[in-house]
């Protein structure tokens, strides 16, 4: 099956309202451009050189989403076109980004991470910071960033109940904060558990292997 059918199939089980981004990272463009070709216009990618790189490479309709972990002195070389910054993991990577956002002139959207796995190695704030980020004066504090929704990744495992519980507690954190702070983004959910995040309320999920094969 080629990339193209890959997708139109996955394309053809996501509800209407979760947003698929195709993670193409470590892909050869030639490989995105049959993807681009199929109807895809988002792309997820973790390191800022390679999807710098690609930008520039690439047609310009295309919303480049990064959903790596972000090096703070990086954030510049991607703040003059990124759409989406999906692992905003620190307020010093939030202040960076608005620092980098102003220079540009642009108001950049990001998701603030949340840490919900059973795994030291996941990045993330906890929910008490969360809280305190969104009951703070955030909107005057960072002018150029928009903060779209959370993003989160659950446990690598192949315990289903345990992923469904990790996603559950970031959708009800994610109902707690939604309608006073504007958020329409939970993303959750990859090649793996995308179905499970789907059932628990996630509203965009980053799918890679399953559409390019793996790496």
């Amino acid at each position: 099956m080629n990339i193209a059918t890959r997708l139109t199939e996955i394309k053809k089980i996501l509800p209407d309202n979760v947003v698929l981004v195709a993670v193409s990272k470590t892909k050869p463009v030639q490989d995105l451009m049959a993807a681009y070709n199929a109807g895809q216009r988002i792309f997820g990618e973790n390191k800022i050189q390679e999807m710098t790189d690609k930008f520039e490479e690439m047609p310009k309709d295309i919303q480049w989403h990064m959903i790596g972990h972000v090096q703070r002195n990086k954030v510049k070389y991607m703040a003059p076109f990124v759409a989406l910054v999906h692992g905003v993991d620190s307020l010093k990577l939030l202040q960076e980004i608005n620092k980098q956002a102003e220079k540009n002139n642009r108001i950049i959207s990001v998701l603030l991470q949340v840490f919900i796995a059973d795994e030291e190695t996941k990045f993330g704030f906890d929910k008490n910071e969360i809280s305190e980020i969104f009951n703070s004066d955030f909107k005057n504090d960072y002018k150029n960033v928009k903060i779209e929704g959370l993003m989160g990744m659950a446990t690598f495992t192949d315990k289903q109940e345990q992923i469904k519980e990790e996603f559950t507690t970031l959708k009800n954190l994610y109902d707690q904060f939604a309608t006073a702070n504007d958020l329409t983004v939970l993303s959750m959910g990859m090649s793996g558990d995308y179905k499970i995040a789907i059932d628990c309320g996630s509203t965009m999920v980053r799918i890679g292997s399953s559409i390019f094969g793996s790496r």
